[in-house]
């Protein structure tokens, strides 16, 4: 088990910027390839973004592209994702999810064997 914890999700208005973070246990954390998937009512489960062990690959779906940016700072077992000029459409629950092979680029989610119980990101028009 890889308990994976998010946080920073909260009310904001359109074109604001926010900023989720995903903090995982301790050991060897770059051998995981990290994921921000999201959810929004009535929809399915989308992967937002992903990036690889070493961050050295990243993945956006095109709806965030230039908008939001993955990171990982793998001394404090941490993934982030900068999410700037938020739009009403990006409202959905956000969460972090982590597959156990961190040099391949993961985009479906059967291929995350770990996640985290979810951030409610809110954006009003």
């Amino acid at each position: 088990q890889v308990p994976l914890v998010e946080s920073g999700g909260r009310l904001v208005q359109a074109g604001d910027s926010l900023r989720l973070s995903c903090a995982a246990p301790g050991g060897t954390f770059t051998r995981y390839s990290m994921a921000w998937f999201r959810q929004a009512p009535g929809k399915e489960r989308e992967l937002a973004a992903a990036l690889t062990g070493t961050g050295t690959s990243t993945y956006y779906r095109d709806s965030v592209k230039g908008r939001f940016t993955i990171s990982r700072d793998n001394a404090k077992n941490t993934v982030y994702l900068q999410m700037n000029s938020l739009k009403p459409e990006d409202t959905a629950v956000y969460y972090c999810a982590a597959a156990p092979y961190g040099s391949t680029l993961y985009v479906t989610s059967h291929d995350y064997h770990y996640w985290g119980q979810g951030t409610q990101v809110t954006v009003s028009s």
